[in-house]
């Protein structure tokens, strides 16, 4: 249920706390397994490292599966020691390796998550909405019948003066007809090409001439209005633009460190399978390893 990392670095935190009692007022003993104590910080910890599933959960509830998982390492952990794993060169290589990876995760939380901030964000914002193109959305109605004599009958009836609305309520088809047939607004793409068709070529005010077929019946179809489609509010894409904010953070990060650094790979096709992740990769940002 918990990822590998999160027993890794339980089990680290588990060898490092165990070595300070001088901090238990600090670092309170929330549990312990035998004669090894789980400090509040491994709790902390072991949440932060919980599988994305269990990190939905309520925070009573995390801190329970999070507390679980830390003393399953912690019983683990205790037999591990005993028989002196943790002097073996395979589980040092391994210590290593979590040592880097979880310096690259401060490291990138330090200048990237916790470097971006609020005013940043807005500002990509604004900078992405003034980028955006105009896309027209058109507001109509429409009147859903089966056959094309019945859809004529309607036209008639319109050229004669009789309400649209009216109309609709009394012999559309579609589920919409408690409201006069209104679609609301909406885009290019979102109807049928038939319907998408004559709606964007009316004028406001106008009704189709002649019957619109498509796979549902036959319309005839209304244009209320016209407008350019408005932005997304800023509260409703903030996260979306805080990801590319952070991810020009993170590009221009990993840009220096590598102008700083030379990559040497040996082996040719790793060389070329590094290159061409490195290519999909620009642009993305990571989650914490």
């Amino acid at each position: 249920m918990l990822r590998h990392k999160f027993l890794m670095t339980a089990a680290l935190a588990a060898a490092i706390l165990c070595q300070a009692p001088a901090f238990a007022a600090e670092d309170p003993v929330v549990a312990k397994v035998g004669d090894l104590e789980i400090h509040q910080s491994e709790l902390e910890i072991a949440v932060q490292n919980l599988d994305p599933q269990l990190a939905q959960l309520p925070d009573d509830q995390k801190k329970v599966a999070a507390l679980s998982g830390a003393i399953d390492v912690k019983l683990l952990a205790k037999g591990a020691l005993a028989e002196g794993i943790k002097d073996t060169p395979d589980f040092k290589k391994r210590m290593d390796y979590i040592a880097d990876r979880e310096l690259h995760n401060a490291y990138f939380r330090k200048h990237v998550i916790d470097a971006t901030t609020p005013a940043e964000v807005k500002a990509r914002y604004d900078k992405e909405i003034a980028s955006l193109p105009k896309q027209e959305e058109v507001h109509a109605r429409h009147i859903l019948v089966k056959t094309e004599d019945e859809a004529k009958a309607i036209i008639a009836d319109l050229d004669k003066g009789k309400d649209f609305a009216a109309i609709a309520k009394e012999k559309s088809q579609d589920s919409n007809k408690d409201e006069g047939g209104d679609l609301g607004w909406f885009g290019r793409g979102r109807m049928v090409p038939e319907f998408e068709e004559v709606a964007f070529a009316l004028k406001k005010g106008e009704y189709s001439k002649t019957p619109v077929k498509s796979q549902f019946g036959y319309h005839v179809i209304k244009l209320e209005d016209t407008r350019d489609a408005p932005a997304p509010a800023f509260d409703q894409v903030e996260d979306q633009v805080k990801q590319l904010v952070m991810r020009d953070k993170y590009v221009a990060l990993i840009t220096k460190a590598k102008s700083e650094q030379k990559i040497d790979i040996k082996d040719a096709a790793l060389k070329k399978g590094y290159d061409d992740v490195s290519k999909m990769q620009d642009g993305n940002v990571p989650a914490q390893q």
